[in-house]
C-alpha cells in the first residue's frame, strides 16, 4: 500500500487525480483519504505505523478477553 500510494502521489503531478485514480483502480475518495493519512510519511514510517496498529488491535483483543475472564471468575466466586 505504501509504495503504491507514494507512486500515485508522484504521478499526480503529471496526471489529473481522476485519471490517476481510474488508472490505479481506486476512487477519488480513497486517494484523498490516503493522502490525508499518509501524505507526509515515507514508506518505513508507514510500515511501522501499520505494525503498531496491528499490535494495538491484538492488545485490545487480549484486554477484552481478560476482562471477560475476570467477570466470569467473579461470578463463580459469588455463587459459592
Amino acid at each position: 500500500v505504501a509504495q503504491h500510494f507514494h507512486a500515485t502521489v508522484k504521478l499526480q503531478k503529471e496526471w489529473c487525480t481522476t485519471d490517476l485514480c481510474r488508472k490505479h483502480g481506486m476512487s477519488d475518495a480513497t486517494f484523498y483519504t490516503w493522502r490525508a493519512k499518509y501524505g507526509g510519511m515515507d514508506t518505513s514510517i508507514m510500515k511501522r505505523m501499520k505494525e503498531l496498529e496491528e499490535k494495538n488491535r491484538r492488545l485490545k483483543m487480549y484486554a477484552e478477553e481478560r476482562i471477560k475472564a475476570e467477570i466470569v471468575q467473579e461470578a463463580l466466586q459469588n455463587k459459592f
